[in-house]
């Protein structure tokens, strides 16, 4: 019983390290409202995890032999639970920004140390290493959903609050750790070649993941207009998804699982490249089967990655490193293109918002005022700021004139769609990273996996 707690309390260390990737991303309008910064300022507080995690994990890597894993996790530990307080303390983005990035390196230790922590645990390399990976893998899918719920029910703050025991009560398993059973070692070393190819097939797919668990969520959130508790409902069929999908992972071979993977969800980033409309209707079905696709390739691409005997912890240290530059890498680029493809689209949607308010039966009275409002909406979005477009309808009558209600209706419906599609470019970026990894698995994962 106290050895299942412990594993138990590493798996929730392991999946609040790996969900910390995105779980701030539903928080981010009250990020953004609370430290009166733009939507690219407020950004970084993403970036800032990520990139920490990604760098020292991969120092980490010529390290890590030399290095005791409890001593590892233990620190990380600690470290973790101290960012998170210095995160929900902290008044500025820069501060912000500053505890992100220290949390991410607390985030690499835990990480890198918790492997073989599982693995002593469970009394087997290849058991702690497919505990290690499905916590790792339903946490980073999970963490949207978790943290819009607590950003709903409380604040953005709350998201870090929750964080600091759950970090400490990890520090419980290091008890059990000195009673675990002696690791059972695999004899077979992972040849070079395949860890380099699950690696970089890994590397790819999370690189995609930029498109499932940030471009998916900033436009269900900050173009539709949908609540944290509400985006929350909407990417909790993501973790569904990929649960779901594990028993179809263990029947099929280890490279048309890859394979089929990818393929998934390559094609469900290109549904939402491709969305007709503003609706939820198009986009969930497109999550879910993002969802399935990375439960089919991720555990078997990192099953490729770790080598379960001695070099365990360098393996499973390296691949985090890959798995957060890919993340890094993609939103490096993808930032770009969307900021690229906004202005053009800002130009569209003060057209068209001036055509549907000359089109609306409303009177001079109110139409010029509104139309006012509506430019001054507009001009804080070209600044970066999120604008509320039903804001000046509703200032001028809208909750009992009819009219104006059905104004503001067709006109946040218009731009909803207009923006939407400028995010067409970015997510088809995303759907080509998930098809490269595809191609690769075609190309290598027959002979490799």
């Amino acid at each position: 019983m106290a050895r299942f707690v412990s594993i138990a309390v590493v798996v929730a260390a392991i999946g609040i390290a790996f969900a910390d990737s995105s779980v701030v991303v539903l928080a981010l309008p009250d990020l953004y409202e609370h430290l009166h910064t733009t939507i690219v300022g407020v950004s970084w507080v993403i970036t800032a995890y990520n990139a920490s995690v990604a760098v020292v994990a991969l120092a980490l890597v010529l390290v890590i032999r030399r290095a005791s894993a409890v001593w590892l996790f233990a620190a990380g530990l600690v470290i973790f639970a101290g960012a998170s307080t210095a995160c929900a303390l902290s008044n500025e983005l820069s501060a912000l920004v500053v505890a992100r990035c220290i949390q991410g390196a607390g985030g690499a230790l835990l990480l890198a140390g918790s492997l073989p922590v599982l693995a002593r645990l469970s009394g087997s390399s290849r058991r702690g290493a497919e505990i290690w990976t499905v916590a790792g893998l339903i946490g980073a899918s999970l963490g949207p959903a978790l943290g819009g719920l607590v950003t709903q029910l409380f604040d953005w703050r709350a998201i870090f609050v929750v964080q600091v025991p759950l970090a400490l009560v990890g520090l419980l398993a290091l008890l059990g750790h000195r009673q675990a059973a002696v690791v059972e070692e695999e004899r077979e070393r992972s040849p070079a070649r395949r860890t380099i190819y699950a690696n970089v097939s890994l590397g790819l797919l999370f690189g995609a993941l930029v498109g499932v668990l940030f471009l998916a969520i900033l436009l269900v959130i900050l173009v539709w207009g949908y609540s944290p508790i509400g985006g929350a409902a909407v990417v909790s069929v993501l973790p569904l998804a990929t649960v779901a999908s594990r028993p179809l992972q263990r029947r099929l071979g280890r490279p048309v699982a890859a394979c089929a993977g990818s393929a998934l969800v390559a094609l469900g980033l290109l549904a939402l490249a491709v969305l007709p409309s503003s609706s939820l209707g198009y986009a969930m079905p497109a999550l879910v089967i993002c969802g399935a696709g990375l439960g089919l390739a991720v555990p078997v691409l990192s099953a490729a990655a770790l080598d379960l005997g001695a070099g365990l912890a360098r393996s499973g240290t390296l691949t985090i490193g890959v798995r957060h530059l890919g993340l890094v890498l993609a939103l490096a680029v993808i930032a770009p293109i969307l900021a690229a493809e906004l202005p053009s689209t800002g130009d569209r949607v003060t057209l068209q918002a001036t055509a549907v308010l000359l089109d609306a039966p409303i009177g001079l009275r109110t139409k010029v005022p509104v139309a006012v409002g509506v430019a001054a909406e507009l001009q804080h979005a070209r600044a970066g700021e999120i604008p509320d477009l039903g804001r000046p309808f509703d200032q001028h009558g809208a909750q009992h004139d009819s009219a104006v209600a059905a104004a503001r209706d067709e006109l946040v419906a218009t731009v909803e769609e207009t923006i939407t599609r400028a995010f067409r470019v970015p997510f088809l970026f995303a759907a080509a990273l998930a098809a490269a990894s595809l191609v690769l698995g075609i190309t290598l994962g027959r002979r490799l996996l």
